[in-house]
């Protein structure tokens, strides 16, 4: 029984934090009309460090911590994944974009399998398949090339994986709060002293974006924006952080595809076109691999 507690809260965190994270992903490909991506993380995650350091001020994390290193690794993973999910936004359509970040369960069902010892049973592995499907008959990306752009988006969904099986290693000796500091806090210095290194030499053009003249922002919309975006991204990060934490890295992974039919739903308030047949068939792949997972929880 505290197993399918923990499994129920485990999914309701991530079903919250895909619709947050779909808002996000609407908010940046606003933003990236005013700057780079480069920019958008750094603004992002410097509002998300002051947030998190009130939390813990009024609220002492328990937890003792250790393993400083993982803990750096998770927010070193974690800013790479952002930014190179943020760069996709800004370069190619939205929903590409996030089909790519979302190879991020299936690479977090392989790293959970290799690293942390998790059984996949052939449920499991069923639904996993039968989601992502539903992602590509959702994004119907047959008759793309697969650029540059492409390739950085799939590094992208791999880092994030990354970052989301760290998490569960680190779960139990530090706070959920300090797990987001971490990932916030290297997404502010290495944006930071990449600004600073472009003023000072030559790189490559295919390396560009990592290294973008710093613009301050102007008008008092696009602040309002960033302000926003970094109160919800943070709150996001905080969601996945204790939906990892709370359940099985293939469960969640699957319940995480629900984060294509909210960016979908922003996408069509942003002018995109009304879903047709084949969407609406990929989301019902997806609620299909959705009920596969919680007809097993239910054996258990």
């Amino acid at each position: 029984m505290v197993y399918l507690k923990n499994i129920d809260r485990g999914v309701a965190y991530m079903l919250l934090g895909a619709l947050i994270s779909a808002l996000n992903g609407a908010l940046a490909k606003v933003l990236s009309e005013e700057m780079s991506a480069l920019e958008i993380v750094f603004f992002r995650n410097i509002m998300g460090v002051f947030l998190i350091l009130y939390a813990l001020k009024h609220t002492p994390p328990k937890l003792s911590g250790g393993k400083f290193h993982l803990l750096l690794t998770r927010g070193l993973f974690g800013f790479i994944a952002m930014i190179l999910f943020f760069y996709t936004i800004t370069t190619i359509p939205l929903g590409e974009a996030i089909t790519l970040n979302k190879t991020s369960p299936l690479f977090v069902a392989i790293l959970a399998y290799y690293l942390l010892g998790e059984h996949l049973s052939r449920q499991s592995v069923l639904a996993l398949l039968i989601g992502f499907m539903g992602i590509v008959l959702i994004t119907k990306p047959f008759d793309v090339d697969l650029s540059y752009e492409h390739v950085l988006g799939i590094l992208g969904g791999f880092f994030a994986a990354a970052a989301y099986t760290t998490i569960k290693k680190i779960k139990d000796i530090y706070d959920s709060r300090i797990i987001v500091l971490s990932f916030v806090g290297v997404g502010t210095l290495l944006p930071s002293a990449q600004h600073i290194s472009g003023n000072f030499f030559e790189v490559p053009l295919v390396l560009e974006f990592l290294f973008p003249k710093f613009i301050i922002p102007i008008g008092v919309s696009v602040w309002l924006l960033l302000i926003f975006m970094a109160l919800i991204s943070t709150l996001s990060q905080w969601l996945l952080t204790k939906a990892y934490s709370s359940s099985k890295l293939s469960i969640i992974g699957v319940i995480s595809y629900t984060n294509i039919p909210f960016a979908i739903g922003f996408g069509f308030l942003l002018g995109d076109k009304f879903p047709d047949f084949l969407t609406f068939l990929g989301i019902s792949f997806i609620i299909l691999a959705g009920v596969l997972i919680g007809f097993k929880k239910n054996k258990l």
